[in-house]
């Protein structure tokens, strides 16, 4: 399965899924109306915000049980998850005032086009390719549109690759993603990975320190993982310790946005093998020795991605 192979997602209500119009449809912000307030309708507290559910492209069904739809819910914002140069994650509560429903979100959202944005992105975006010329030459002039277009194609990119790794996910459990809540123009939200109690993030691998049989259960579910990727014909492209989460004992992969089609991307093998090499040499360096042969597992990989 490459990228522009994945299904389209699923939207509410009709319109086009192309990428070819005159403004693509991730870019499109939703143009309902506000909603109608009667005067006993409470306006939302300054912090509050009504739910975007209505005006977002939405996840793979069906959608978990957690996740709050009802167009009454409110989104209210707790504070910043993550900082970043191409990205902020902020936390959110979405919930149905006066009742018990309510879960929480991780809202990335991707700078503007007056911040900068990948640094590496024109080695990323090989193999993603839009129809019209004028897009094409706005994102390689890197002009204000072109920027914009840029940024929603990371944002498109890695909602897709999420939406489709949820669902090889939830079939064979061999790999584990946040579940993509919806996209919405250059924000996409997520499921928060974390106690949802204390809104704690669970932790980046960087930051633990497991040995023995714990280290060796995690690197065979990360091991698990890339097979997955490369079976899907991806690599994740900027894997590390830092993008991946431990939650409850299962690794977590998240940080998609620069997913690379290993076949239609002509640097794809050198972006897997790098992936590769980076967490092997961390496995390595805590003492598990398998992991130190990053050669024969990237064979093993691009083999699985039908490249060898």
């Amino acid at each position: 399965m490459r990228e522009h192979d994945l299904p389209a997602p699923q939207r509410r209500g009709r319109g086009k899924s192309r990428f070819d119009d005159d403004e693509p449809h991730f870019l499109k912000r939703g143009r309902h109306a506000e909603p109608v307030l009667t005067e006993t309708d409470d306006e939302p507290e300054p912090e509050d915000a009504w739910s975007s559910w209505d005006e977002a492209v939405h996840g793979p069904e069906p959608h978990p049980d957690w996740l709050v739809t009802e167009l009454a819910a409110r989104d209210t914002e707790l504070g910043v998850l993550k900082t970043g140069k191409e990205a902020d994650v902020h936390l959110v509560r979405r919930a149905v005032p006066d009742t018990d429903r309510s879960c929480l979100l991780a809202a990335k959202r991707y700078r503007d086009p007056q911040h900068r944005l990948f640094h590496r992105d024109a080695g990323y975006l090989e193999g993603r390719r839009v129809r019209r010329s004028r897009e094409m030459r706005a994102m390689t002039g890197r002009t204000a549109f072109g920027r914009q277009m840029i940024a929603g194609q990371w944002a498109a990119a890695e909602f897709a690759a999420l939406a489709r790794l949820w669902e090889i996910g939830a079939a064979s459990g061999r790999i584990a993603v946040p579940y993509p809540v919806q996209l919405l123009g250059t924000e996409l939200m997520l499921e928060f990975v974390g106690d949802a109690e204390e809104g704690q993030a669970a932790p980046r691998l960087a930051q633990l320190r497991p040995e023995g049989a714990e280290l060796r259960d995690l690197w065979e579910q990360l091991v698990d993982a890339l097979t997955v990727l490369a079976r899907a014909g991806y690599a994740h492209g900027d894997l590390s310790p830092y993008n991946l989460l431990v939650h409850r004992g299962r690794l977590v992969m998240i940080d998609l946005p620069q997913v690379v089609d290993v076949v239609a991307n002509p640097q794809g093998p050198e972006f897997l093998a790098r992936d590769v090499r980076v967490v092997g040499t961390w496995f390595a360096a805590r003492g598990l020795a398998t992991a130190a042969d990053s050669a024969e597992l990237t064979g093993l990989l691009l083999r699985e991605a039908g490249l060898r």
